[in-house]
């Protein structure tokens, strides 16, 4: 793909995204018109604002396992993996905020049970090691997680997606220490 032809893409996932995430009736023509460019452009692409969301899902699924794959969550320590992983989800979802729970392929449901299966591997990983305390009900924690991150990128837009990691990770764990 030509450089032009994917910073386009880009803009438009990312305008999409955003305004889809605000409006899920909003029309690809003013998504065209927000990313700068012409509605021809994402028509020649995406013939419908589902194809449209279905890439933009995508785009995010796509960035939250480079994320999960850079945390390391099976080899780093757990208080590093965890501060990589909340920075990146932050990140990613500041820049593509869309819910991927709302994912209607297969496929991409798929992806999203497989991140959450990984997530949820690293917790039970942090409970063996003591970081948080084990008997929470299942699923608990990473819900905890997912809230607080989205929190972090969402309602806290003056925090930097690191500062946003610290609190994240501080919340979590002093919420959730061994007692």
């Amino acid at each position: 793909m030509r450089a032009d032809a994917e910073r386009n893409l880009d803009a438009v996932l990312q305008t999409g995204a955003r305004l889809l995430a605000a409006d899920p009736g909003v029309s690809i023509a003013v998504i065209a018109a927000a990313a700068g460019v012409d509605r021809r452009t994402v028509y020649r692409r995406f013939t419908t604002r589902e194809e449209l969301l279905a890439a933009v899902h995508t785009a995010k699924l796509d960035a939250c396992e480079r994320v999960v794959a850079e945390a390391r969550l099976t080899e780093a320590p757990v208080m590093v993996a965890l501060h990589r992983y909340a920075e990146g989800i932050i990140a990613v979802s500041r820049r593509l905020p869309v819910d991927v729970r709302q994912v209607q392929d297969e496929a991409a449901a798929e992806r999203l049970r497989g991140l959450i299966g990984r997530l949820d591997g690293f917790l039970d990983r942090a409970v063996r090691e003591g970081v948080i305390r084990p008997g929470l009900p299942d699923g608990w924690a990473r819900s905890l997680l997912v809230h607080l991150t989205a929190m972090a990128a969402h309602e806290m837009p003056e925090l930097t997606s690191a500062q946003g990691a610290d609190m994240v990770v501080q919340s979590l764990i002093t919420g959730l220490r061994p007692v």
